[in-house]
């Protein structure tokens, strides 16, 4: 996620809680809209440097942004992009940032009830790119154009997935975060936080029962004083036991883990 500092912050709450009331029925579309604008804005730093200049008065931003976008997105969004426009912003990129994340939660908010799928599904995906070199390189190849990685995709994922996970992964492609599959876990844990989650990555030797799953995500959302939920990884270094990756968290009760715990303490 955007870690975003001072005014940046300020502005990033705000407008969170604006697409926040946006309608199920428009968050599609008015994802795809702040995602194009958000390309738009990295492609054109002149515009990028006026909408977050600090001496521009906040009424000429607001207009460049209408002159800009109007008629080009829903109006909806183009609401959104002119508040964004008028707000304070620590540093020149955070603009387009803010708008790549407020796009991802207005995804998130299209899929009402299937949240869920969506994060189980962009899970699926960045481990299938994980465990493929060939797609791995394929989809970050610097000579491919993103609209060739992106029919890539397209080829790949249209009719097995829900159409916002098509989007999100589309999305990922587009260069703004160092890989692809840096980019689906972030969209994974914007997409919980939207439900009110945590995301927890869960490395096992063997595949949980249903009913160790619920126990985990039990103990996990006590711990974190909210729902968890679980990404379970089938890793055969994992020997036995279990590791957790949630947030900047890593709770590592692997037996590898242990005995090297145990080396240590005899090398000492």
């Amino acid at each position: 996620m955007v870690s975003l500092r001072g005014a940046s912050a300020d502005a990033m709450a705000a407008l969170t809680d604006q697409v926040g009331g946006v309608a199920e029925a428009s968050a599609a579309q008015v994802g795809s809209d702040l995602f194009a604008v958000a390309a738009t804005l990295r492609d054109e730093g002149s515009v990028r440097r006026f909408l977050t200049d600090q001496s521009v008065d906040t009424a000429a931003q607001r207009g460049l942004a209408d002159q800009l976008f109007s008629g080009k997105v829903d109006p909806v969004s183009l609401e959104v992009v002119k508040e964004a426009a008028g707000r304070r912003w620590t540093k020149v990129r955070d603009l387009a940032d803010a708008l790549e994340e407020l796009g991802v939660i207005a995804v998130a908010r299209s899929v009402g009830l299937q949240a869920e799928t969506l994060v189980d599904e962009l899970f699926a995906v960045r481990q299938v790119v994980n465990d493929n070199s060939e797609l791995r390189n394929a989809l970050s190849d610097p000579t491919r154009s993103q609209a060739d990685r992106a029919g890539l995709v397209e080829s790949l994922l249209s009719g097995k997935v829900l159409p916002a996970t098509l989007t999100l992964v589309r999305q990922s492609l587009s260069g703004s975060y160092r890989t692809v599959t840096t980019a689906l876990e972030d969209y994974e844990e914007i997409v919980a936080r939207v439900q009110g989650e945590g995301v927890a990555t869960v490395r096992v030797a063997r595949a949980l029962s249903e009913a160790d799953q619920q126990r985990l995500a039990g103990a996990l959302s006590r711990q974190y004083g909210r729902p968890v939920h679980l990404n379970i990884v089938v890793d055969p270094a994992v020997l036995g036991g279990i590791r957790v990756e949630i947030g900047d968290d890593v709770i590592d009760g692997t037996v590898s883990s242990r005995l090297d715990d145990a080396r240590r303490k005899i090398a000492g």
